[in-house]
């Protein structure tokens, strides 16, 4: 079945409900919008079979898993801005884990506040926005209570504070990066934002409108902890080292990073290399993370499930960026390569053709509001940088995108910056102009053959031979940039 636009969600729903049977409904579909923290494509729909997802992967098989989405800056707060207002980070000047999208774009209709707008009650459970609750800007909080109907629902405390002490009392300020305990699973955050997200779908069925509710879980965020039986699931002799543990050759420092989000815990040496044990134990924690984290999404998957709500609701689910976790020489994200680049984005649609297909087209996460909004049969929002995915959800094959584009700034955690990574992602390579964000002057290049290379181990940006196919994507940058002028300072602005 082919979905289609129309003036009116209403006549979407009616004619959704004429072609798919007497078993579909002509209400407007709910919309269940899932995301987590610094998971890169580490499930098993994605391939990787040392990684134990079962819910994530079931969801998968009744939905659309995009098997090469494109997040527009890998770090949370840009990243998820841009997702939400389906703006690029240069357009709402977020490129920072402080700064607010309203700040430069107060006027911008966030994609539940397009919701809420056309008669959707819309609820925030968790992190939807970077760290609703615990910063409140200059600008305003970021919970953004404009996009929503009702406050958000579970939204204090700090990452540091996700920690379970034994003794119960206070965490340490700087505590490991590692916790395994035999605890409940709503010891931690990410539990309890199960039981609330639970609970909340209970009320929105006997409310009987549809709804738009948002879930947003911490993990596989720093620190690893989780329940021991999810430790449980991994033997840590047998999981593989980082490949390629060393950076790519002729890449430029500038690509690179000094790890500084994982130095700042406990246990952590502040330079170089970390020893071996402990390269072992952080990748089995983020594994153990990334289970404990499935398990909190099949909860809220199985109550949707026994409250007869899954026929009727479109089920999104995504990460804010990938990870490193030791590839490259790197721990963390705030990089352009392709494992915090790349991140998982899957989607269930009530008559979706062919489920569980994989769609290997090219697609950014700028494209998640459009797609979301033309799913629920909704007018299109004015302004957005994306479009939308709903050809990619009739048909796998379709191609997506030419080219999709990411972004980095240098230096980072210092609150400033005076370079600019941009990465163009084409279906064969990884291009990377590093520029003077003053003068737009390229200072490095950097280029990736997927095909032959797809572990980015090899920088050909100075190889000779590779001139032509250089002028090409850097033509291709330039083009895409000239789509969105608001993009910082390049030589052809």
């Amino acid at each position: 079945m082919r979905l289609t636009p129309t003036p009116s969600r209403w006549l979407a729903f009616v004619l959704l409900a004429l072609l798919a049977g007497p078993a579909a409904t002509a209400r407007p579909p709910n919309v269940l919008f899932i995301a987590a923290d610094d998971l890169r494509t580490d499930l098993g729909c994605y391939g990787a079979g040392h990684v134990q997802t079962p819910n994530l992967d079931a969801l998968a098989r009744r939905g659309r898993v995009f098997e090469r989405a494109y997040v527009q800056q890998a770090v949370c707060n840009p990243s998820r801005a841009s997702i939400m207002t389906g703006l690029r980070p240069d357009t709402i000047r977020v490129w920072d884990l402080q700064t607010h999208f309203r700040a430069a774009r107060p006027d911008a209709v966030t994609l539940p506040q397009h919701f809420k707008n056309h008669g959707y009650t819309t609820i925030s459970i968790g992190k939807l926005f970077h760290n609703q609750g615990k910063r409140v800007p200059p600008e305003g909080p970021f919970p953004d209570p404009v996009s929503w109907s009702e406050a958000p629902v579970f939204a204090n405390g700090a990452h540091w504070q996700d920690w379970v002490m034994p003794d119960g009392g206070p965490p340490p300020r700087k505590q490991d990066a590692m916790q395994c305990l035999d605890v409940p699973d709503n010891a931690y955050f990410d539990g309890k934002i199960a039981e609330a997200a639970v609970a909340k779908l209970g009320e929105l069925k006997d409310a009987g409108r549809p709804f738009f509710l948002a879930v947003g879980f911490w993990k596989p965020h720093l620190p690893f902890n989780a329940p021991k039986k999810y430790w449980d699931l991994y033997d840590r002799a047998k999981l593989a080292a980082p490949d390629p543990a060393a950076p790519p050759a002729g890449a430029p420092a500038i690509a690179g990073h000094d790890s500084d989000e994982l130095r700042n815990y406990g246990g952590i040496p502040e330079k170089g290399p970390l020893p071996a044990a402990q390269v072992a134990g952080l990748r089995h924690g983020y594994y153990a993370a990334i289970s404990f984290l499935d398990a909190q999404v099949g909860r809220v998957l199985a109550e949707l499930e026994r409250l007869g709500l899954a026929g009727d609701t479109v089920v999104v689910f995504w990460s804010d960026h990938g990870f490193h976790l030791g590839e490259h020489a790197l721990w963390g994200k705030s990089s352009n390569y392709e494992l915090d680049a790349r991140a998982p984005f899957i989607v269930a649609a009530p008559g979706m053709r062919q489920p569980g297909a994989g769609a290997p087209g090219l697609v950014e996460f700028i494209d998640i509001y459009p797609t979301v909004v033309e799913l629920a049969g909704l007018p299109a929002a004015s302004g957005l940088q994306g479009r939308s995915l709903v050809p990619l959800l009739d048909d796998p094959r379709h191609p997506g995108k030419a080219a999709v584009l990411s972004q980095h700034p240098r230096p980072y955690f210092d609150g400033t910056f005076t370079h600019m990574g941009y990465a163009l992602r084409t279906p064969g390579h990884r291009y990377v102009e590093w520029r003077e964000t003053a003068t737009g002057a390229v200072v490095a290049r950097e280029l990736y053959d997927e095909a032959t290379d797809p572990r980015e181990t090899v920088n050909r940006a100075g190889e000779p031979a590779q001139q032509a196919l250089l002028d090409r994507l850097a033509a291709q940058l330039r083009s895409l940039a000239g789509e969105h002028p608001a993009m910082l300072p390049l030589s052809a602005r």
